[in-house]
């Protein structure tokens, strides 16, 4: 049956732009230190690291003992919006936390400040503020209950339902609130909060979105990836464990375990696509893991030609791996242009028909009479591989071989990453072979299942019995029911049900 869009006005919102509009988007940023002198200019920098994460919006919240808690949020890039001495001056105090937003929850545009985080609450026993990046599968549910009971929404972001559930709470202080709040909540979540004396931390048990642990001076860092922590030269301590709540004060750290142990299910296209490739996970190089997933790619699917290229950026280190493997030689095809922004202003059909052009070009020279296997990391709706193929031929190319460094996208994603409706992805509706005609090209081939596991690090594969992540955008099988997509009809795979 149609799968009915998560929030009617987001559906109706145009894309930024036809050549994001086919990528499953970033999920959300979150940052946060203390103990350090002037906070908000370690958040700035570190946001702007997170900023792959999201592009829509951002939010800072400080506290400092003369002015209280501060807080600015803006829509658009962190580096347009929070970089002025006046805006930091603004943001005064020793701790803060920080988000940078794509909402997969919630309005779009313009309209949409209301739901930028961090969300900021005050309780009895004093203020506290909260970033999430993930998403809350029973947000519906736990909205219609809270709002029956009495209390009054300012946004319409699931992440708020954490905050109601707090001031609802009768915890001795702010992280047992927290813990009794989180407790009710389905889904995926990690959370940065703070108060006036504490940076808290907290991974959903299934632990399927990232937070990581920093050291900077005396001072401490949470993030979402590593790369954060590299602008602000902090030291990388650890990942925070799956059900983990960490509460930092000025007598360290102190570690919490408050859910009920599940087996870990970490999101494995933050391997493919989401994380930067200078950051770590799970111990390993992002980087290496992507040229491993094109080693791993060539071995299944190999093919006679003479380039390797990808389709940049996220195309780039499987495509070296692929060339590694096959001993194709790599060029760089297709140059991206790295200054027309996501928001480019589309005043004409004939400039929209553009599309993809306005962000790729063709290296014609490199291309002319050439067989060449493109390497892209994922196929959404498969508009923009049309669109990449039409722009390969027009140059001369002989034939042209898609690889992709991920298994068929068929099956949306609840777990905070904003991807179309089912019935809107290529995959959900054709075979390989099918999706090849689709697009036109020689050859179309996926990484498999099994191949992408060996690639990330589980030697035989995926066990079909306990998988190691969650893959549901590719099997079906979700680890923790979507009960408010459930509700509105939305039938799942298996695990769910």
């Amino acid at each position: 049956m149609p799968i009915p869009a998560p929030n009617d006005l987001a559906s109706q919102m145009p894309p930024s732009h036809p050549f994001d509009d086919d990528k499953l988007r970033e999920e959300c940023g979150v940052f946060g230190v203390i103990g350090v002198t002037n906070a908000a200019s370690f958040l700035a920098l570190g946001l702007h690291a997170l900023q792959h994460r999201g592009q829509e919006a951002g939010g800072i919240v400080t506290h400092d003992t003369s002015t209280g808690f501060n807080q600015q949020r803006r829509m658009g890039l962190v580096r347009d919006n929070f970089t002025s001495e006046d805006m930091i001056a603004s943001l005064p105090g020793p701790v803060g936390i920080g988000h940078v937003r794509y909402s997969t929850s919630g309005a779009k545009g313009q309209t949409a400040l209301r739901d930028v985080q961090p969300f900021f609450g005050e309780f009895s026993m004093g203020g506290a503020a909260i970033a999430h990046n993930g998403n809350i599968t029973n947000a519906v549910a736990l909205r219609r209950e809270l709002i029956e009971r009495g209390s009054i929404f300012q946004s319409s972001s699931d992440s708020e339902c954490i905050i109601h559930l707090m001031a609802r709470s009768m915890g001795r202080d702010i992280p047992d609130r927290m813990e009794e709040a989180l407790r009710k909540v389905e889904g995926a979540f990690s959370i940065v909060a703070m108060t006036k004396t504490q940076l808290i931390g907290c991974r959903d048990p299934l632990g399927v979105r990232p937070l990581v642990l920093g050291k900077i001076g005396d001072g401490w860092a949470l993030a979402s990836e590593t790369c954060a922590f590299d602008i602000i030269g902090a030291e990388f301590i650890r990942e925070i464990e799956p059900g983990e709540m960490v509460v930092i004060n000025s007598k360290g750290v102190e570690s919490h375990f408050p859910f009920r142990p599940q087996k870990p299910r970490f999101c494995i296209f933050e391997h493919v696509y989401f994380s930067r490739p200078d950051s770590s996970l799970g111990g390993r190089s992002v980087y290496e893991t992507r040229e491993a997933i094109g080693r791993e790619l060539a071995k299944e699917a190999p093919v006679d030609a003479d380039l390797v290229c990808p389709v940049p950026d996220s195309g780039t280190p499987a495509a070296i791996g692929y060339s590694l493997q096959s001993g194709i030689p790599y060029a760089m095809g297709i140059i991206r242009n790295n200054y027309m922004g996501r928001t480019f202003i589309e005043p004409t059909e004939q400039i929209r028909n553009m599309g993809v052009r306005l962000k790729l070009n063709v290296n014609r020279a490199l291309i002319r009479d050439k067989r060449v296997i493109l390497v892209d990391d994922s196929v959404v709706r498969g508009t923009t591989s049309v669109k990449i193929r039409e722009m390969i031929l027009d140059a001369g190319a002989k034939e042209v071989h898609f690889r992709i460094a991920s298994p068929p996208t068929a099956w949306p994603c609840f777990y905070g990453v904003d991807t179309p409706n089912r019935d809107k992805l290529l995959a959900a509706k054709m075979s390989e072979d099918e999706m090849c005609a689709h697009l036109g090209v020689d050859s179309l081939r996926f990484i498999s299942l099994d191949g992408l596991y060996r690639a990330v690090g589980e030697a035989k594969g995926r066990d079909p019995k306990q998988p190691q992540y969650c893959d549901a955008c590719f099997s079906g099988e979700y680890p923790v029911k979507p009960a408010d997509m459930i509700e509105k009809g939305f039938v799942t795979s298996t695990a769910a049900e």
